[in-house]
């Protein structure tokens, strides 16, 4: 495996090695030693799939009560996928990373604590996405970002005939949360 580092350092893209011959392939998607040497020591303890039609835009989601660590896939189809800091006191704070995911080449995604995340599946086929929680859901501590968030200056590939949530089209921006957010993370 190999393990790309972004601009907000606690962001990471790991790109496992695969392995192919004429019956398919095969590849480690989680090593935890690996993931130890490499600063993510995490414990997964849930595991959930997406699917999204094509212009599907999800997010921008995060969890404050239990916040969680996701490591995010694509295994069909190609998306968009967008970590976004959201710790008042962190230096990289209302910046955000974004990626390809694509099945075609896999790679995890890896966004810890404290940040809200999103993705827009991308035309073609359905996108099917895994990702990984180190927290378990809590429906009374989840909280949203508008995706369109001028503050956030996230450069979406499409911005017309999206298919949103009619909960994400309601979300706040994060002006409006920005006192919260000081005693959530």
């Amino acid at each position: 495996m190999e393990v790309k580092n972004f601009s907000i350092p606690d962001l990471k893209l790991i790109i496992p090695q695969k392995f192919e011959d004429n019956r398919g392939y095969f590849m480690e998607i989680y090593k935890k030693d690996f993931f130890e040497k490499n600063n993510v020591p995490i414990q997964w303890i849930q595991e959930n799939l997406s699917c999204s039609s094509p212009l599907v835009l999800r997010g921008l989601h995060f969890q404050f009560n239990q916040p969680q660590a996701k490591l995010v896939t694509c295994l069909q189809g190609k998306i968009f996928d967008v970590a976004v800091d959201i710790r008042p006191h962190s230096p990289t704070y209302k910046q955000h990373i974004s990626v390809m995911l694509d099945s075609s080449s896999p790679s995890f995604f890896y966004i810890p604590e404290g940040f809200a995340h999103g993705f827009l599946a991308l035309e073609g086929s359905p996108a099917t996405v895994l990702y990984k929680v180190n927290a378990p859901y809590n429906p009374k501590g989840e909280g949203s970002i508008r995706w369109d968030d001028p503050d956030l200056k996230v450069q979406w590939p499409r911005q017309s005939n999206l298919i949103i949530s009619p909960k994400d089209q309601k979300a706040p921006y994060l002006k409006e949360i920005s006192e919260k957010l000081e005693s959530w993370f």
